[in-house]
């Protein structure tokens, strides 16, 4: 069995992120879980609260989850041509304290992938997480992109992924990533 962990990093009610998100837990083989979570219950990262009261527990959570698994998918969108601020900060956070960066992240192989509303799908900000994951020591998938634009279009009202030729592109795109898990 290989066990993903999927995290949307918009806190949006209605996330195109979070819609493809959950559109990917419908596209995996039998042999293949996928534990969703996204940002909510995660708090502003303050240091004088880790010292006070500790790591959060839903920090420790999503944390713990990680570490269990097999393959990260970072389903982000793009807010000014680069990572969410609300995304980085629970980044931050698991990887707090500092010690337990080797056991959540190091050689962690992560799958960026992500909707928006614009022309250019999620570009600028999977490029921008780069540098914050190789600090991380993670393994980023390179094998293909996962970039949906003008997702309005894309998604139906009630956040099901309407268009087949993305269907498609998600299908093989977690399908490259599953294998890359297994060689």
């Amino acid at each position: 069995m290989t066990k993903l962990v999927g995290l949307s990093g918009s806190l949006r009610r209605e996330s195109y992120n979070t819609a493809l998100l959950r559109a990917a837990a419908t596209m995996l083989p039998a042999d293949v879980t996928l534990e969703q979570y996204t940002l909510h219950g995660i708090p502003l990262y303050d240091g004088d609260v880790e010292a006070s009261e500790g790591i959060p527990a839903a920090v420790t959570k999503l944390k713990d989850a990680i570490a269990s698994a097999d393959g990260v998918l970072l389903v982000t969108p793009e807010y000014n041509n680069s990572v969410p601020g609300v995304f980085k900060n629970a980044i931050d956070w698991l990887s707090r304290p500092p010690a337990d960066v080797k056991r959540v992240f190091r050689d962690r192989p992560v799958a960026l992938l992500g909707a928006s509303p614009g022309n250019f799908g999620t570009t600028l900000s999977q490029t921008a997480w780069l540098p914050v994951l190789r600090t991380l020591g993670t393994r980023p998938w390179f094998g293909a992109k996962m970039l949906v634009s003008h997702a309005q279009s894309v998604f139906a009202a009630d956040g099901t992924l309407q268009d087949p030729a993305v269907r498609e592109q998600l299908r093989l795109y977690l399908a490259g990533f599953i294998d890359s898990l297994r060689a």
